[in-house]
């Protein structure tokens, strides 16, 4: 065993033939995280995978032609492929969302088209260390809650469909998957813009780490990733709070006796976890403070929230309306 041996989830699929034949889709962008991340799985021995790749449009004939790598790619490696295209800034224009959540959003819909299409709601990812490093740092500087990262396993709603998100690659640095592609010879394709000082994750991972990292004489992401674990066994702990809570009805709306019943720290975050397992992106400490107040009956009945959604109150209920 290689370099999948530092990751459990590739480590677990190695001794789980059960796993190994199970349907999975494969987001692969063709740069180096994605291209790994597809080997890694063929070279465990997943052998029902199907690559999925959404051109945003965003790069005008790069972003083409990183399409038709990634067709090429599936091909040659036997697999089936997806390709979907869409204009992100028309949707930046129609929603008010920024780049980066309009594609993210336009992505979850297109895996979401897949899994209906190919009968499978399990999507593999390539987040990395470094990416869950900026995650938490731009969560933080949002203010959203706490040093709070990806998950390696989310479910996550999109309209009617229930997607399930899997990270495997959460653990490991981004530089030990470069080397090993290089190491092996696998070609895979560099976005430029990447390395330009325009998006807050560019500047995170090109100026803000390596400075943290020069201050500190210290490895920076290692750090941030071992605070990371620690807020992870903090929210199993809340979750599992939630759950005997009951703060939902069958319908899945929110109890507001219930939820009313419970320390404001809870309360929080069953709106935060009831906002995300309905879809809701953007949630930061300003959303969940308006989200608050209406547990207050004499309030207004209702909030914004991002892409025209709005959460509502109503006889002792909380739901999302469009």
């Amino acid at each position: 065993m290689g370099i999948e041996k530092d990751i459990p989830w590739l480590k677990e699929a190695a001794g789980s033939a059960k796993l190994r034949r199970q349907k999975h889709l494969v987001a692969v962008s063709g740069g180096a995280d994605s291209v790994a991340l597809l080997h890694l799985l063929l070279d465990v021995g997943f052998s029902n995978l199907i690559v999925c790749h959404l051109d945003h449009r965003l790069r005008g004939r790069a972003s083409t032609e990183d399409a038709k790598f990634v067709e090429r790619l599936a091909k040659r490696l036997g697999l089936p492929v997806e390709i979907g295209r869409t204009q992100v800034k028309e949707l930046m224009v129609s929603s008010g969302e920024s780049m980066e959540t309009a594609a993210r959003n336009a992505r979850h819909r297109f895996f979401a088209d897949c899994a209906g299409r190919h009968r499978c709601e399990r999507v593999l990812l390539a987040h990395h260390a470094d990416d869950q490093a900026e995650t938490m740092l731009w969560n933080l500087l949002r203010g959203s809650r706490g040093l709070k990262g990806m998950r390696p396993e989310q479910t996550l709603h999109v309209g009617a469909t229930e997607l399930c998100l899997i990270r495997p690659l959460l653990s490991i640095r981004r530089k030990a998957l470069v080397d090993w592609l290089n190491a092996l010879g696998i070609k895979w394709r560099e976005d430029a813009s990447n390395r330009e000082p325009v998006a807050v994750r560019n500047r995170l991972r090109n100026e803000v780490l390596p400075l943290l990292d020069e201050i500190s004489g210290r490895d920076s992401v290692a750090a941030l990733i071992r605070v990371a674990a620690d807020f992870s066994e903090l929210e199993e702990f809340e979750s599992q709070a939630l759950a005997e809570a009951s703060v939902r009805d069958p319908q899945g709306r929110m109890h507001l006796p219930a939820l009313r019943k419970l320390p404001p720290l809870l309360q929080r975050a069953a709106i935060r976890q009831f906002l995300l397992d309905c879809g809701v992106t953007s949630i930061d400490r300003r959303l969940l403070d308006e989200a608050m107040e209406l547990l207050d009956p004499a309030s207004a009945p209702g909030i914004n929230l991002p892409g025209g959604r709005h959460l509502r109150r109503k006889e002792g209920r909380l739901w999302i309306a469009d």
